[in-house]
């Protein structure tokens, strides 16, 4: 006898270290910018995975490329060349206007590789261990302790003390709360080009500039991470390119796969200071998972993408700045492109569970913060859509 939801819900929960309390839904299939559960319940998708379904679900073109590259070769090891990998390295540069490209897994273990090429660039220079890191309060970089040490949120920290020492966290968009903590051991300044987990927060122009120029006068790196606001999310292909800037290092992921596990790091010549034996990975850019990037990639050029997020981009805007001024529920209304949030006076959960009840999915941030990353291919009517669901949840 086929199981019902409530069974898989179970069997899940007896088997599966709970480390997240998901959501009381099982989803079976997507089309479009649409997901379906078990029982046929049709959902409209604010939140595209985290970031992750860019291209929404069986985008043309992308599901052909995965099945027929799963025919021919999975894993090879790096111990060897691929096609695939070539392409989607060169690709990736390309449009990043980087230098070199090493793929991983995951972003956290992008940032896992960030980190490694900060301690290593300065170590070359004086042969010191105690260098330091700048991160940003509010931040989020994943939860392996590298990336977790940059993580500027007590909460996800506290357990897993102690984490790397010589991290220092300054005030995001406060460009003297950074310069206070420089000192000649400083290595590396990392943060969101666009704060996502700490509440959808859009860098100033002028912080982001001030950054670049300390740590060019200084020899410090930036690093900047891309892993959720980059891939045309904001209105650009990468966040940083909005202001005029090249980091040393960025990070990116989840939409670079659009579902599949690949994740980046990619620096200019002068960071590239990882030789063999400094770092590795098993299944980081295996043929699959770059055959997938490598489309992902086609299409953001073939089909104009980010020119779209442009335009739906300001429509979401639009949409929220009225819907922000038409209820005191609503304190503040941010973001950029297709990455926005609006904050609530109050954890706006029981929002988010009727919303689903509708056929919404949307997900929250911190600071009481329901966040927008849809998939990038939804147009005006999808916006109007979730809209009049939402409004109907918060009255």
């Amino acid at each position: 006898m086929e199981k019902n939801k409530q069974a898989y819900m179970n069997e899940a929960e007896e088997a599966l270290l709970h480390t997240y309390n998901r959501f009381q839904i099982v989803l079976d299939h997507g089309d479009g910018v649409y997901l379906y559960d078990l029982e046929g319940k049709k959902y409209l998708d604010f939140a595209a995975g985290i970031a992750v379904f860019a291209l929404g679900y069986h985008y043309p073109g992308y599901d052909d490329a995965v099945k027929n590259q799963v025919d021919k070769l999975i894993h090879t090891s790096n111990l060897f060349y691929s096609v695939p990998v070539a392409e989607a390295a060169h690709k990736l540069k390309s449009v990043s206007g980087m230098d070199r490209v090493f793929f991983t897994n995951s972003g956290t273990e992008a940032m896992e590789g960030a980190i490694k090429s900060a301690k290593k660039y300065a170590w070359q220079k004086d042969g010191s261990h105690d260098h330091e890191i700048i991160a940003m309060k509010g931040s989020f970089h994943g939860r392996s302790i590298g990336a977790l040490s940059v993580t500027g949120n007590d909460h996800y920290q506290e357990p897993f003390k102690p984490l790397l020492s010589g991290i220092k966290f300054a005030q995001y968009n406060d460009l003297d709360s950074v310069k206070a903590l420089v000192n000649e051991k400083t290595c590396a300044i990392v943060l969101e080009t666009l704060q996502g987990e700490g509440g959808i927060y859009v860098a100033d122009p002028s912080f982001m500039q001030g950054l670049k120029e300390i740590c060019e006068e200084q020899d410090i790196l930036l690093i900047l991470d891309e892993v959720q606001c980059g891939m045309g999310r904001t209105g650009s292909m990468f966040c940083y390119q909005n202001y005029g800037i090249r980091p040393d290092i960025v990070t990116v992921a989840k939409a670079l796969g659009c579902g599949v596990p690949i994740g980046a790091f990619l620096c200019t010549e002068k960071a590239a200071v990882l030789t063999p034996g400094d770092h590795g990975t098993t299944y980081g850019g295996n043929p699959l998972v770059c055959a997938a990037a490598s489309k992902v990639l086609d299409i953001f050029e073939q089909d104009h993408i980010v020119d779209h997020v442009k335009e739906v981009g300001a429509y979401l805007y639009e949409q929220l700045e009225k819907l922000t001024a038409e209820t005191d529920k609503i304190i503040a209304h941010r973001g950029m492109g297709l990455m926005q949030g609006i904050e609530f006076n109050e954890a706006p959960g029981a929002i988010v569970k009727k919303a689903q009840d509708k056929g919404l999915i949307v997900i929250t941030a911190e600071n009481n913060v329901i966040r927008f990353v849809p998939p990038l291919v939804i147009e005006k009517q999808h916006v109007d859509e979730m809209i009049a669901i939402l409004k109907e949840c918060i009255e």
